[in-house]
């Protein structure tokens, strides 16, 4: 702020008193913040600090001019201690303004060191801010790498088993080809040693066609002979076996009684023929996929199932059971399936042989059996 030139009086304003000015009070400076120190800002160098101004040193009088002034303070006529006044009070007011000066300058410099320090605070957020971001960006890298790699290794995997797939593949048709042409070896060297065997069976049967004839025409009698005995046997038989006819009773639920067994009875055998037949058909089942299993378990050309692959495998005797236990069940469900359509036509607990009725305690025993113990026995039946 510029200071004000000084006012000069006239002489004929000089009569008029000098009024005091109330003196002027200087602005305290802004008091400085205390600095936050962030991380980033801890670790960066300290920004170098201004020199400060010097201030400026008080004008020191001269002892001369002072005793001059002094001098002339008590020779000075009213009118020239008027303009003393004016001219003390001007330079009052220059001293007044430089300090204020001095003090705008010293708040100026105050300013300008605290929006300096802002600005460093705010560059280092900035720069914190950016080594953030660039953290981030560096672990997104990182795992889209590591993503990556792992991608390349699945497929890295993935390309092996199918190479090692394509490889057993191959060995396995190179094997089945080698068998093949052993198979082919093997198939005509039969050939030759069939041609020469059947060279040999020609001549051979040729010479025991001769005692066949002979041992035929032998035979032909001593059939005839049985023949005629089993025919004679065979209606003696008939005439002691005739079935007695069967009486019916009432029917219920699909189910014919008869004279001998009643419905209740019949009701209790049906219920013990389903239960055994789904036991047989859920065995039969097993059975039957616990053989196929063993197929599919082995590998292919590794396992023959004939006379070749030896008869002590165990893999083969383990399936041959199988399928023969199955095969057991199976028939046996085909009777139950006939008892149950026999006693739909109320024939159920006759014997098919001699027509007598079954015990019940053989058909308890045994619900789908068409005999008798003592035709069985006898040979006359299958059971």
């Amino acid at each position: 702020m510029a200071a004000r030139k000084p006012i000069k009086k006239t002489a004929k304003k000089s009569a008029k008193k000098p009024t005091k000015k109330a003196p002027v009070k200087k602005k305290a400076p802004a008091k400085k913040k205390p600095a936050v120190k962030t991380k980033s800002t801890a670790k960066k160098k300290p920004i170098a600090k201004k020199k400060p101004v010097a201030k400026k040193k008080p004008v020191v009088k001269k002892k001369v001019v002072a005793k001059k002034k002094a001098v002339a303070k008590k020779k000075l006529s009213p009118a020239a201690a008027k303009q003393d006044a004016a001219r003390k009070k001007a330079a009052k007011e220059r001293e007044l303004a430089a300090k204020k000066r001095a003090a705008e300058k010293k708040r100026a410099e105050a300013e300008k060191k605290a929006r300096l320090r802002q600005a460093a605070a705010a560059k280092a957020m900035k720069e914190r801010e950016l080594l953030a971001k660039k953290k981030a960006k560096e672990r997104e890298l990182a795992a889209q790498k590591k993503a990556k790699e792992r991608e390349l290794a699945a497929q890295k995997k993935a390309k092996e088993r199918e190479l090692a797939a394509q490889k057993k593949a191959k060995e396995r048709e190179l094997l089945v080809q080698k068998k093949a042409k052993e198979a082919e070896a093997k198939q005509k060297a039969a050939e030759r040693e069939a041609a020469r065997l059947a060279k040999e069976a020609e001549r051979e049967a040729a010479r025991l066609a001769k005692e066949a004839e002979r041992e035929a025409a032998r035979l032909a009698k001593e059939a005839e002979r049985r023949a005629e005995v089993e025919r004679k046997e065979a209606e003696r038989r008939k005439k002691a076996m005739e079935k007695p006819p069967i009486i019916k009773g009432p029917s219920q639920d699909g189910i014919t009684s008869t004279r001998e067994f009643d419905l209740k009875f019949l009701f209790a055998q049906r219920d013990l023929l389903l239960e055994e037949r789904a036991k047989l058909v859920g065995q039969a089942t097993r059975l039957e996929d616990e053989a196929n299993q063993l197929i599919e378990d082995a590998e292919m050309g590794d396992v023959q199932f004939d006379d070749e692959g030896g008869e002590g495998d165990t893999m083969v005797v383990e399936r041959e059971r199988d399928l023969t236990l199955s095969a057991q069940a199976r028939h046996t469900v085909d009777e139950i399936d006939a008892a149950l359509a026999r006693m739909a036509a109320g024939e159920y607990g006759y014997s098919q042989h001699s027509g007598k009725p079954i015990p019940r305690e053989r058909l308890k025993a045994l619900p789908w059996t068409t005999e008798l113990v003592e035709e069985r026995v006898g040979g006359l039946g299958r059971r």
